[in-house]
């Protein structure tokens, strides 16, 4: 138990400064006491605890108005993307389900992710093609940039034009007087509409025998092979971590594709055919990335309405 002085010792200097100013001075005389009474009640409101006022009315939740109209924003535009988005795209998923039912290839696709993945046997072969939905939306920044540089280009020709027949200029057909948009297409132009490029990487693995990377493009019908890498150690092929594509950047790569004798291509991209990486598969893999991308963006509008309503 506490003892009195301690007691007096941890009320603060205010306290006493207090009690000698109200009492009389007779009291504080030499031999008199201060009335209990008045120590009592000055102890009581020193010790009486103090404590943040606050209101113990539940919280509640008001949406912002923005929210709101955001809201139904993201619903219009899923609505409109789920009833006409897919049907858009009907040839391109047509020609996927033809290709995947008459090819051995077993697809990886998991929701959520860009990369997707074929692999099948060949013999005793393991092969493994990836590519991902990420070319698309690299396409738009590239169309973006051509645009520019083309408005940029016909600028100049319209300057140049305005100049025609002024000495040193260079003569011009009456071809060339007509802007390109306006020419009249080859009916084989029309009836041909080319595919964006896609990257994809083609691993061929030999149990024991190392990998090979082959490095390509698929557009309009052709795999454009642009590299081809050996590597003793098969996981170096794959690089999923950012240590071993390091380490595969470290070592030697083979010449550029086209650097190669020209036979040595052709039986290369033979090679390729007869593994089933052929037309069929280059006209596939970019359809394949357009309904991809299309089933993602949905998703991604689910996830973003769902976000914002909650």
């Amino acid at each position: 138990m506490l003892s009195l002085r301690t007691l007096v010792r941890s009320v603060p200097r205010t306290v006493s400064r207090s009690i000698a100013s109200s009492a009389p001075s007779a009291a504080l005389r030499p031999g008199s006491t201060v009335p209990k009474s008045l120590f009592q009640s000055q102890l009581k409101q020193v010790a009486r605890p103090s404590y943040a006022a606050f209101s113990t009315c539940r919280a509640f939740r008001q949406a912002a108005e923005g929210d709101v109209e955001l809201a139904a924003k993201l619903e219009d535009e899923l609505s409109h993307e789920k009833a006409s988005g897919l049907n858009d795209l009907e040839t391109s998923v047509q020609n996927i389900q033809y290709v995947l039912q008459n090819n051995s290839f077993e697809v990886k696709d998991v929701p959520g992710e860009q990369e997707i993945v074929l692999t099948k046997k060949f013999n005793n072969e393991e092969i493994r093609l990836t590519f991902t939905v990420a070319d698309l939306q690299n396409l738009t920044e590239q169309e973006e940039f051509d645009d520019a540089l083309g408005d940029e280009l016909d600028y100049e020709g319209g300057h140049q034009a305005a100049n025609q027949g002024r000495p040193g200029n260079v003569a011009q057909h009456a071809e060339d007087r007509v802007a390109p948009s306006d020419r009249e297409l080859d009916p084989l132009d029309r009836d041909v509409e080319p595919s964006f490029p896609a990257r994809v990487n083609v691993t061929i693995e030999k149990p024991g025998n190392g990998a090979l990377l082959i490095q390509t493009v698929a557009q309009d019908g052709l795999f454009q092979i642009e590299e081809v890498s050996y590597f003793q150690k098969p996981d170096l092929a794959h690089a999923q971590t950012a240590e071993k594509d390091w380490a595969r950047q470290s070592l030697y790569a083979g010449p550029p594709f086209e650097n190669l004798d020209e036979d040595l291509q052709t039986f290369l991209e033979r090679y390729l055919e007869e593994r089933g990486v052929n037309a069929e598969l280059a006209n596939m893999i970019p359809d394949y990335i357009q309904v991809k991308e299309q089933k993602e963006y949905v998703r991604w509008l689910e996830n973003v309405r769902n976000f914002v309503s909650a």
